[in-house]
């Protein structure tokens, strides 16, 4: 089939901490999120015109005709899924983190490829479990339309990704008014110093080490200007 070019709103999902809940529970892990895909994340996806593209295991991949339908979609599941979670152990959340991009596609054999792709893969990798990360075009489209409240977190170099990125996590809470942009925090005159106990407390192994959560915080803008040194 001949690949053709389109422009798409892409999300990109995966669950957090996928391979500490195998770990602990395979069989239930699999069943719940059989169960999740078959009354919450498929119907949703319908209900705002999305196409499934594929799964990746822990992970899914869906095309819309529009930012708008994307967000709804977006946070209609991370909504269910709080409510899914709610008196739920820790050990037994199931979080997904969602990034949201939009751009040029190509598609070919019902599968979609390219930069808007990887984009919106790694703005997923931002997002904290049962958040949403979007780029700033998806930030300006939202703009006037929808109920929702975005933090700036500033220009972000993402992997493989060869120009820097403006990524906004969308805000939990109830916001009245339009959606509207929050503006990064400024930073302090002079770094501060923090000197923590090292415990990964998030259930994500991509958190579960020092190198790695370092990197993790350099995409808080709320946390640059903060030298943090961890104790193991």
């Amino acid at each position: 089939m001949t690949a053709t070019r389109r422009l798409a709103a892409i999300l990109a999902a995966d669950v957090a901490g996928y391979s500490r809940l195998i770990g602990v529970d395979e069989g239930g892990t699999l069943q719940a999120l059989k169960s999740i895909r078959a009354e919450l994340i498929d119907p949703t996806i319908a209900a705002h015109n999305g196409r499934l593209v594929k799964t990746t295991g822990d992970g899914l991949l869906v095309e819309f005709g529009s930012v708008v339908d994307a967000l709804r979609c977006a946070t209609e599941v991370q909504a269910g899924m709080a409510q899914r979670n709610a008196g739920a152990p820790a050990d037994k959340r199931i979080d997904f983190r969602i990034g949201i991009n939009m751009g040029d596609v190509v598609v070919e054999d019902g599968d979609i490829f390219g930069d808007g792709v990887n984009v919106a893969a790694r703005l997923e990798a931002l997002a904290a479990p049962g958040g949403i990360c979007v780029s700033g075009r998806v930030q300006e489209d939202a703009i006037g339309k929808l109920d929702l409240a975005f933090e700036d977190l500033g220009e972000q170099a993402l992997k493989n990704i060869a120009r820097p990125v403006r990524a906004y996590t969308i805000a939990t809470g109830a916001v009245s008014g339009t959606a509207q942009a929050t503006p990064a925090l400024a930073l302090p005159d002079k770094p501060s110093i923090a000197v923590l106990p090292f415990a990964n407390m998030s259930g994500d192994p991509e958190r579960s080490d020092p190198p790695r959560l370092a990197a993790w915080v350099s995409h808080r803008p709320s946390l640059r200007g903060l030298l943090i040194f961890f104790l193991i």
